[in-house]
């Protein structure tokens, strides 16, 4: 592995200002966000949709660091013949490539799953390397619920992360970790603290049994929240000193940087718990965002399939985008949102 580059790159996309756009939807996924919008999901439109985020220039030279994508997008031309990739390199973005197969069910780990893909990875990473790929995304989703987790399923599917990882690195791309536990449910925030740790500890100790080179790495984890369903929610305050204690409990300092998930959370709602996140402490990584629906939620409504409305949605996308740039660095307010 080239180390120098590796750490580079990973520098690059925690840079201050700048976060991750998760553009990286699975047809299935897409096509029910755009029924949502009355829009038919085709090639043709996923690709008109991603090519207006990918050309608001100043939305993406400015906040946007790195884009992931998915299988079909990075093998894509915009309208004119431009493959969407160099769009992304032109603004001065990194291209990334979602890698992982989806979740499974994990056998005799009822309610629990695993995440597949790693048969053949190491082809398909030297592929989308040549494609323009400096950097992957691997997501395992851990669940709350009633029993569950359970150790074997952590153990499992950190051990996983830490395959995919080492396999990155091997091909000169930084791999992103992502270990996700779910804010589904009704459990409470200290129930989220207590598996988020146990997680990340077990994360940690894999990446290092597997001999990743951290400083080339990413995390993107969840923030400390309490379930959808609980009857106690928290403010931001709260969701803030108990994301950054878990983190100080867990994660190395040799990572260059935290890139959360929104994980469902509403827009200014995401863009609220990273900026107090970032106010409340001085913290020893660039702790910036990787979001999907956060930021995608209000353009895509402006959109809603029509090239009349491309420059009302590209306007959306630039404000969340800004939005987010500012509280990765603890300098948003409210009243920036009217």
């Amino acid at each position: 592995m080239n180390k120098d580059q590796l750490a580079k790159v990973a520098q690059a996309m925690v840079a201050p200002g700048k976060g991750i756009l998760a553009a990286d939807e699975s047809s299935g996924t897409i096509k029910k966000r755009f029924d949502a919008i009355g829009v038919e999901s085709t090639a043709d439109s996923r690709r008109d949709y991603r090519e207006f985020m990918f050309r608001t220039q100043d939305a993406m030279t400015q906040n946007i660091s790195g884009v992931i994508l998915y299988d079909e997008t990075i093998r894509q031309n915009a309208k004119d013949g431009t493959p969407l990739v160099k769009l992304i390199e032109a603004a001065g973005s990194l291209p990334g490539i979602k890698v992982d197969a989806g979740v499974k069910p994990l056998p005799n780990f009822p309610g629990e799953t695993i995440t597949e893909g790693l048969d053949g990875l190491s082809e398909r990473m030297a592929e989308y390397y040549k494609l323009g790929a400096r950097f992957a995304k691997w997501r395992a989703v851990i669940d709350i619920a009633d029993g569950i987790p359970t150790r074997g399923a952590i153990l499992a599917n950190a051990q996983a992360l830490a395959r995919y990882a080492a396999i990155c690195q091997a091909n000169d791309i930084v791999p992103i970790v992502e270990p996700e536990v779910l804010m589904d449910g009704g459990h409470t925030l200290e129930r989220c603290y207590d598996v988020t740790e146990f997680v990340l500890k077990t994360l940690y100790d894999e990446l290092y049994e597997a001999r990743v080179f951290l400083e080339g790495t990413v995390l993107k984890p969840n923030m400390i929240v309490p379930g959808k369903l609980c009857a106690t929610q928290a403010s931001s305050e709260q969701i803030a000193a108990q994301t950054i204690r878990v983190f100080k409990q867990t994660v190395p300092v040799a990572v260059p940087g935290i890139a959360f998930l929104s994980g469902g959370q509403a827009d200014v709602e995401a863009t609220a718990n990273l900026d107090a996140i970032n106010k409340m402490a001085k913290l020893p990584w660039n702790v910036t965002f990787s979001y999907g629906r956060a930021l995608q939620a209000a353009p895509q409504k402006a959109w809603a399939g029509k090239d009349t409305n491309v420059i009302g949605a590209q306007k959306a996308f630039s404000h969340r985008a800004k939005m987010n740039g500012l509280a990765s660095k603890g300098e948003w307010s409210r009243s920036l949102e009217g």
